[in-house]
């Protein structure tokens, strides 16, 4: 018996019909407004001039929901007292057409909230009014039931309050019909439409790419900047005491490692918190003959071959052909056995090709050893990931005897 009630017991059954009765009384405002419509057929009956008026007072109501502040005002009580998760809808970006279906929809949740709270409240009120007063004749209250031609009057007894609890019980079912009935009726109204639930769902879908393209980016960028920097340290605490000034370099490269690094930080961190960074790195293929510098002062022998107007090489495949390369060198100084590492850079009018070839094995030096420099297992993943987002070609795995080979092939025209 206890769980048949268990609806009926429920706090938010309560805080439903408050809102319900939020809704009846929140209509009277506008009752005096449409009173004057039965001055306009004085001669028709009463019950016609009394439909009009209830006409008027509906159409009052409905246009009250066309206010753009009032669906956000009905989605923030509805979430506080039906207790129905209600997305907000400035969040989701709408056309004008879903403009106009959120107002529509407003209006006939306005409708029928104003419709339950006024039915609920009526039905309720007399029923605990009944279950009030009923029990022992109080204020001279009497009444007939009748079922299959038998009459009972109550006037005292048991009877009399045998039918108030049931009025009571009547009363609380009520609340819990009216509470479901807006529970139903919110998500359907008040929530997104199908027009908004596909911009949310795109809206999401952008954000995941971007925050992929994000982690990327920052892999790319600080795995590439803490092999350097280490290897350049260790190359740095070598030469300290037989060549001061390459030591020195070594330093300072480290110092510009790690400047671009925190740029690529803060402009990440930025975006993450939904702000604009001050400086938003723009690392392209221009700023191959910086990158290809600062690996040279670890002692990386480097033996690049560059052809075509790599100027003509913009936006988005120049930058990402420039995150590819990074990535590629960095994984040839943690895993590769020393020698030296060729960088082909190929632009042709049909695409723009990327290649990177060390040797392997073991070597001694502070390069050597994949235990020196341990590693997600992210970045061929990721790289292949954003050649296939670029509509390119991947390819890596062993070239010839002990030599590493990865060779991308990008599209010229096309970006992710």
């Amino acid at each position: 018996m206890l769980k048949g009630l268990r609806p009926l017991l429920r706090g938010s059954t309560y805080s439903g019909m408050l809102f319900a009765y939020c809704g009846a009384l929140a209509s009277l405002p506008l009752l005096p407004f449409a009173l004057p419509v039965m001055l306009v057929q004085p001669s028709a009956p009463y019950g016609v001039r009394a439909a009009l008026v209830l006409l008027a007072w509906a159409a009052l109501t409905g246009a009250v929901g066309l206010v753009p502040v009032t669906r956000r005002a009905l989605i923030a009580s509805a979430r506080h007292l039906l207790r129905v998760p209600l997305p907000d809808p400035t969040t989701a970006r709408r056309t004008a057409g879903a403009r106009g279906t959120d107002r529509r929809r407003t209006s006939l949740w306005l409708l029928l909230h104003v419709a339950l709270g006024w039915v609920g409240s009526l039905v309720t009120g007399v029923l605990v009014l009944l279950g009030l007063t009923l029990p022992g004749n109080w204020l001279g209250a009497e009444a007939d039931l009748s079922l299959s031609g038998r009459t009972v009057r109550l006037d005292g007894g048991w009877q009399s309050w045998v039918v108030a609890l049931g009025c009571l019980l009547l009363a609380a079912a009520v609340c819990a019909v009216v509470t479901g009935a807006l529970r139903w009726l919110a998500p359907r109204l008040l929530g997104p439409s199908p027009a908004e639930q596909l911009a949310l769902a795109a809206e999401r879908e952008q954000s995941l790419a971007e925050r992929n393209r994000l982690a990327h980016e920052l892999h790319d960028s600080i795995g590439h900047t803490l092999t350097a920097t280490t290897i350049q340290a260790a190359v740095a605490g070598e030469m300290f005491g037989a060549d001061p000034a390459a030591a020195r370099a070594a330093l300072r490269s480290i110092e510009e490692s790690s400047r671009a690094a925190l740029e690529d930080l803060d402009h990440v961190l930025g975006v993450l918190r939904d702000q604009r960074a001050e400086t938003a790195p723009t690392r392209t293929l221009a700023d191959l003959p910086e990158l290809l510098d600062r690996l040279r002062h670890t002692g990386a022998v480097l033996e690049p071959e560059l052809s075509g107007d790599l100027a003509q090489v913009r936006g988005t495949l120049s930058r990402a052909a420039y995150r590819i390369l990074q990535e590629a060198l960095t994984n040839a100084l943690r895993h590769g056995a020393g020698g030296p590492i060729g960088v082909r850079v190929a632009a042709t009018p049909d695409a723009l090709e990327l290649s990177v070839v060390n040797r392997t094995g073991t070597a001694a030096g502070p390069r050597t050893g994949t235990g020196a420099f341990p590693t997600s297992g992210h970045g061929l993943p990721g790289l292949a990931e954003r050649v296939r987002l670029l509509h390119g070609e991947f390819e890596s795995g062993p070239h010839g005897p002990r030599h590493w080979r990865l060779a991308v092939r990008l599209p010229v025209g096309v970006s992710a």
